[in-house]
């Protein structure tokens, strides 16, 4: 009886020392973003419906160039290619060449050449795209295709995309792998992440190195210029149907295994790859179907799998609204579809699709497009480079290094570097599209403690979005008390134990308002979600056009508003302390508010050019704006809140790490106000806090 007691006592307590604000919050950010992209692509549908005549397909061709071009962050000034053949293979019907060339200055794509044996040329062309198999150009299943292209009369370079192949960007010497996995997605978001600081996407890098692989087949003699298609499946297929809408000198396309819809694709399995997830692309109107209204009239087949990923039902409601439109341009022969029933791949009925469409459309011939059954080499068979890596056999440029340099540059000419704090005020909230919101305040509940209260607030800071908050309260505090609004990106209770950090606040006299932006705690993935789960959902943001960082700075500034507003706060003595990328959305929050009087910043990164530098991060993804190192960073944001108090405490790497202080206090500088700090041997966090926070 008394063991019963106990297990229901204890079950009593643990009732009451529930900090959960409300039930249902799960997923609310999915479906805040859902309804902005719902109202995008619905308002893109109507004005696609609306092409009657050839002018008005033609404008949407054009702004659909204007569009892609634009959100991949435009292209670098075309360089010589010092394309060079590194060796060749003699095989029946055809021969291999290897061939490196150089996209930019310095940096090295591999690719195969493969050329058709005898027979008077000039021969139609492919440019092959390869998916994300982690070998790249020379995957068995892609050889297939070439190889059985070249042997049918066309040119083919198969390219291998950054992060595959030969051109794996995050070598290991030991293992002889990718030390973020096979496949290339892990490098292709490592780099992709990092690409967003300057403005630029990982789309960019593929693209131009494909559109370099087209000027060199147009170096060849035996290619004709005006036969030269694109092809590619997966990975293979979002660069083929990219670069059908930016490349005029194309003949036609097949992309295999990517054209759904967004609204189909949306929430499962939801955006994918960095390359994939272009800025703005809902925002702007537009969506799958694009890729193939900007190639009308050319000829472009879609192929298909029903059980794919990439939703069968969103890939036929593409083809049916882009049918339309060539249509409208007469020409209506020229775009086709192709399902077949199995999984995501290039399997062979969709390879013999595109073995018909190429015959065609390039050779002007009817064929069965029957594959037959052959041997393919081994994959060492097909390096350019002596060990198969570009890493290893000779300097090589990466997306990383290549956006490094372009993050140095944007830096030095970032506006902040001119501007006053009014300023920096204005580039922060047009960057990371920060709104002020009123938000309105429902008590949900309260949990007593020894000497002060818990009260559980709901704020509401626009239609769809609940803040869950905790009001810590002391039991005999001033009437009107200082306080402290607390960020903490693992959610509003991590530090909220009986002992913690913020009842040692409440103890030291303050009333701490512990919230949770969304994304975070109640209505977050956790911590352990990883960039598995936190890249998605960043995408989506950037997709419609928003930041993640934004709207959390934005139900900050609003919780500070409910903050202001109570009758037991001194409006005059509110602080904010944040921490991890709570830090950088309170250094954030305090540049935008004038009124908060302090603001310390702890566990955070030091700055967004530190990212770009760095060859690894994690846990950043949540606090990235495109193209913010156009307009500041974050010691601008530090700078601009002079001269009120800023702690910078324990700073870490993009990676995790510890930053040393000294290097963290030479990025931020000299402002008054400004401390960079350790936490010393014995640290108090009642006493250094709190002292700090009487300070004047």
């Amino acid at each position: 009886m008394r063991i019963l007691l106990v297990i229901c006592l204890c079950a009593a307590a643990q009732a009451q020392e529930s900090l959960q604000v409300t039930a249902g919050l799960g997923g609310m950010l999915e479906r805040h973003l859902t309804s902005l992209a719902k109202a995008a692509w619905e308002q893109r549908a109507a004005r696609v419906a609306a092409i009657r005549t050839p002018a008005e397909a033609a404008a949407r061709q054009a702004y659909i160039r204007e569009k892609v071009v634009e959100e991949l962050g435009g292209f670098p000034p075309k360089t010589p290619l010092h394309a060079r053949t590194t060796g060749t293979l003699a095989r029946e019907g055809y021969r291999v060449e290897k061939v490196i060339y150089e996209s930019q200055p310095g940096y090295l794509v591999t690719a195969n050449l493969y050329v058709p044996a005898g027979g008077a040329g000039p021969f139609p062309a492919v440019l092959g795209t390869a998916g994300h198999s982690a070998g790249g150009k020379a995957y068995t299943l892609y050889q297939r295709v070439w190889i059985t292209l070249a042997r049918r009369g066309f040119v083919v370079l198969a390219v291998d995309p950054p992060g595959q192949g030969e051109r794996l960007e995050y070598f290991d010497a030991e293992t002889g792998q990718s030390r973020l996995g096979a496949g290339g997605t892990g490098e292709h978001t490592m780099a992709g992440i990092q690409c967003l600081l300057a403005g630029t996407s990982f789309g960019r890098y593929e693209l131009w190195d494909d559109i370099r692989g087209v000027d060199y087949l147009l170096s060849r003699s035996e290619v004709d210029p005006k036969r030269i298609a694109v092809v590619g499946n997966s990975g293979g297929g979002t660069q083929s149907a990219y670069l059908a809408a930016v490349e005029p000198r194309l003949a036609a396309a097949v992309p295999s295994c990517y054209l759904t819809s967004w609204e189909k694709l949306w929430s499962g399995p939801g955006p994918q790859d960095a390359e994939q997830d272009s800025v703005n692309f809902l925002k702007d109107g537009l969506d799958f179907g694009d890729f193939l209204i900007a190639f009308a009239p050319r000829p472009i087949k879609m192929l298909t799998a029903i059980r794919d990923f990439f939703p069968i039902e969103g890939a036929r409601a593409t083809f049916a609204e882009a049918r339309r439109v060539f249509e409208v341009m007469g020409a209506a022969d020229r775009i086709d579809f192709f399902e077949y029933d199995d999984p995501h791949g290039w399997s062979k009925p969709r390879r013999e699709a595109t073995y018909r469409w190429l015959a065609q459309w390039l050779q002007h011939k009817a064929d069965a497009g029957v594959e037959p059954e052959f041997d393919t080499e081994p994959e060492e068979n097909l390096w350019c480079t002596p060990t198969g890596q570009v890493a290893t056999s000779m300097k090589s440029e990466t997306v990383q290094s290549l956006n490094r340099a372009m993050a140095e540059k944007l830096y030095v000419a970032r506006a902040a570097a001119h501007a006053g704090a009014a300023q920096v005020r204005e580039l922060i909230r047009a960057r990371l599209g920060v709104e002020r919101l009123r938000p309105a305040a429902e008590k949900r509940g309260e949990v007593g403690r020894d000497s002060y209260h818990i009260e559980k607030i709901a704020l509401t800071t626009e239609p769809g979005i609940t803040v869950p908050a905790l009001a810590f309260v002391g039991a005999a505090g001033e009437p009107r008390m200082p306080a402290v609004l607390y960020l903490n990106d693992a959610g509003k209770a991590a530090d909220a134990a009986p002992g913690g950090d913020l009842e040692a606040l409440v103890r030291a006299g303050y009333l701490v308002l512990a919230v949770d932006a969304r994304g975070w705690g109640e209505s977050g993935l956790g911590r352990e979600a990883g960039y598995r789960a936190s890249f998605p959902r960043a995408m989506r943001a950037i997709l419609v056009g928003r930041t993640l960082a934004g709207m959390q700075v934005s139900d900050a500034l609003a919780a500070f508003e409910y903050l202001a507003a109570r009758p037991d706060v001194d409006p005059a003595r509110i602080s904010v302390l944040g921490k991890g990328n709570g830090g950088v959305l309170a250094l954030f929050a305090a540049a935008l508010e004038p009124r908060i009087r302090k603001v310390a910043c702890e566990h955070a990164v030091v700055s967004y050019l530190d990212i770009a530098r760095a060859k690894l991060h994690a846990g950043i993804v949540d606090i990235v704006a495109p193209g913010v190192l156009k307009d500041f960073d974050l010691p601008d944001v530090a700078a601009s809140i002079a001269p009120r108090s800023v702690w910078i405490v324990e700073p870490r790497t993009p990676a995790g790490a510890a930053e040393p202080v000294k290097e963290a206090a030479a990025e931020f500088g000299h402002h008054a106000g400004l401390r960079v700090l350790e936490r010393p041997e014995g640290w108090a966090f009642s006493k250094v806090y709190a002292d700090w926070l009487r300070a004047q």
